[in-house]
Formats: C-alpha cells, sequence, structure tokens
C-alpha cells in the first residue's frame, strides 16, 4: 500500500503505515475497551456491528493510574462495600464512589454499592473470556484526594478544593500499563504459561491480546502545551513498556542454561522476577496508533465535532475501518459488510406494525438473520 495519496501527481496525505498483527479479530471473538471517551466511541462501532463487545464497565475513566485500579480491582475479585463510597451532601445527595463514573451512582448507599458490584462481577466473567482488550490512555493528568493521596477516576463534581492534580511521570505511567496488563492474564489464566514452554504449538491458544492505544481527542482545558506534553508522557511510556517486552521475551526464549550462564550478570534475577510477576510479553501486547492516524491522516477541522476537541461521525468510522483493516480477514471484512446490509434493512421504518405486508417483511427478516448466524460463526442477531 503506498504510503502516500495522490491525485494527478499531488500529495494529499501521508497514510500511516499500521503493522499486521498476530492475532485476528471476528464474530467469535469477544472484545473489550477500557479508557476514555474515545473507547465508548470505537466499541460502539463494533457493538452496533454485533461483534460481542464489553466497554467501560466502571465507566470512562482518562487516566492510566485509575485504569490499572479499576482493572485490578476486577481481577482480585474485589467487593466494594461502605468503604468505597461516599454521599454528595452540598449538592444532590447522591451516593458516588471515587473509582467509578457518576452512571454508577446511586440514590442510596445500597443502590450504589450494589451497581458496583454487577458491573465488577459483569466485567469479571467477560475479561476471563476476553480474547483482545483495548486500553485507549486520555491524559497523564491525574486527580489524588487531599486527605488520603487516593488517585481518582472521578471527581463527581466535588470541591476542587479536595484535590491536587499533577501530571505523572513516563515511568508511572508504564508502571500502570504493566499493571493493567498483569492484571488481565491473570484473569485470563490464574497458571499463565509461556508460549514457548506449551504442548499446543501452531494451535489457536485462544490468548488474551492487549491493545494500546492513545486517544485523539484533546484536553484543552489542560492548554494546547500542557495537553501535548500529557499525550507525549503517554505514547513514550507505551513505547518503553513495549521495549521491556521485547527485551524479556528475547531473554525468556533462550535455553536455560544460557540464562544461566549469565546470573553473574545479574540478568537472571532480573529475568525471573520479570516472568513471575507475568511482565509484559511483545507476542500479545501491542499498539494501534489512533492518535497518529488523527494527526496525519485526518489534519483538518471537517473531522472534528463543534466543539473542535471531539471528533465527528466520520472520523469515527474511519478510524474504525483502519481496525478492521488492520485486525480482520478479507473474510470477516466480507461477514461484516453482510451484518451491516442485514441491519440497514432491518432498522427500515414501518409505517403500520399491524399490516400483512409488515408481517411478510418481519418474517424475512427472521430468515435472513437465522441464515447469517448460521454462516458467520459467534454472530448473534437475537436483538436486531
Amino acid at each position: 500500500m503506498p504510503a502516500c495519496y495522490y491525485i494527478y501527481g499531488m500529495e494529499f496525505f501521508t497514510k500511516i503505515d499500521i503493522p499486521r498483527p498476530g492475532f485476528g479479530i471476528d464474530y467469535t471473538k469477544k472484545l473489550a475497551f477500557f479508557g476514555s471517551c474515545f473507547a465508548d466511541n470505537i466499541s460502539a462501532q463494533f457493538s452496533s456491528r454485533k461483534f460481542q463487545v464489553l466497554s467501560n464497565p466502571f465507566g470512562t475513566v482518562y487516566n492510566p493510574v485509575s485504569l490499572a485500579a479499576q482493572v485490578k480491582a476486577v481481577a482480585e475479585g474485589r467487593v466494594f462495600g461502605d468503604g468505597d463510597v461516599f454521599q454528595d451532601t452540598r449538592c444532590d445527595g447522591l451516593w458516588h464512589c471515587w473509582d467509578a463514573h457518576s452512571s454508577l451512582s446511586g440514590k442510596t448507599r445500597e443502590e450504589c454499592i450494589d451497581k458496583l458490584n454487577a458491573a465488577a462481577a459483569k466485567a469479571r466473567d467477560f475479561l476471563q473470556k476476553a480474547d483482545v482488550v483495548f486500553i485507549t490512555l486520555g491524559t497523564a493528568f491525574v486527580y489524588y484526594l487531599k486527605d488520603s493521596g487516593k488517585p481518582v477516576s472521578n471527581c463527581h463534581r466535588q470541591d476542587p478544593s479536595l484535590f491536587t492534580r499533577r501530571m505523572i511521570s513516563v515511568e508511572e505511567v508504564a508502571e500502570a500499563l504493566e499493571s493493567i496488563a498483569d492484571s488481565l492474564r491473570r484473569l485470563r489464566s490464574q497458571d499463565w504459561i509461556p508460549r514457548s514452554a506449551r504442548n499446543d504449538a501452531g494451535k489457536d491458544s485462544r490468548d488474551m491480546h492487549i491493545v494500546f492505544t492513545v486517544s485523539p481527542l484533546r484536553h484543552m482545558a489542560d492548554g494546547a502545551h500542557q495537553n501535548s506534553l500529557s499525550k507525549a508522557t503517554l505514547m513514550l511510556a507505551v513505547e518503553k513498556v513495549m521495549k521491556r517486552g521485547t527485551e524479556i521475551a528475547m531473554v525468556a526464549s533462550l535455553p536455560r542454561n544460557d540464562i544461566a550462564s549469565r546470573a553473574s550478570a545479574g540478568v537472571y534475577s532480573r529475568i525471573c522476577e520479570a516472568q513471575q510477576s507475568c511482565a509484559l510479553r511483545n507476542d500479545n501486547t501491542h499498539y494501534f496508533p489512533s492518535y497518529e492516524i488523527v494527526m496525519d491522516e485526518l489534519r483538518d477541522y471537517r473531522f472534528y465535532a463543534d466543539d473542535m476537541v471531539h471528533l465527528s461521525k466520520t472520523a469515527e468510522e474511519y478510524i474504525f475501518e483502519r481496525m478492521v483493516d488492520t485486525y480482520c480477514s478479507d473474510a470477516t471484512r466480507e461477514n461484516i459488510a453482510r451484518v451491516e446490509k442485514f441491519l440497514k434493512m432491518a432498522n427500515h421504518r414501518i409505517v403500520n406494525a399491524d399490516s400483512p405486508a409488515t408481517a411478510e417483511f418481519q418474517k424475512k427478516l427472521a430468515a435472513q438473520a437465522a441464515s447469517l448466524e448460521k454462516m458467520i460463526p459467534g454472530l448473534n442477531l437475537s436483538d436486531y
């Protein structure tokens, strides 16, 4: 594929080169999305085409520290209780949790706790079977409670004097990303075994793949320069984590006696520690350049919403298409087109719901849904 598009010799934009990953997405795969509102928007693109999707069970979250805390809570089977919620006595009287979005708040303490535990249980059940988890990073700025130093996912419009705010370092972001990956792998398989040590070589082991991406949505409240520094911090941290994964994977692939021979240099203990903590492996940790696509391929305000910060529907759909091109085979892309065609017909406006023509139309839809489900493994059109 050429790097640039030309019309009559004119160069219009540079197309980001995205390497093919060692895995694919189809309708049999379970896809989870965590992170900023960009994660919600892209997950909706997959969900609307009837993929199996989990999106932000605790609501949108922008910073990697809070993301790590959420995923860890799910992995450890945390049960939320009275100490995890508080009442807003200065405004609406609702009960909130610092670790969750206001969509999980409640009119009573019990309602809020029930929502939190239901979300955690749903997420745990899904992630234990998940095939691909997309982690979308929005900002390196984190809010902390002054009295406890606890990072918060959502400030719930509380008094600003309760918080301190700072941009965390590249190393702090990297530690959060490694924590996320570690928690996800422990969830997927408590007895995780390196690929090189398995007896199922060449088979579909249904490993969980983790894809990091940086949200292209700008946090302009931080100011243009601070937003740029924040995004750069996130990208540097992802790069740091990916390099660590490569290093660990290379050394872990060496014969045991070769590793032991390097013990005097202090390498062996480092590798053991990394392996025991389920450190990142390069074969199932990836990066998708959402930020770069918007900055280089869609560098025009026509691809933004009216607020000039969020992306337009056209931009979201374009990024989805780039993801499909990256992660889906030709056969899967054809299946997506079939599903889109069916859904367009299913969403046809009904004028008279009681007419014989409508009854015949519904019968035709049901038959086509059954035919598609039989043709496409993993597809579920029960709620079309």
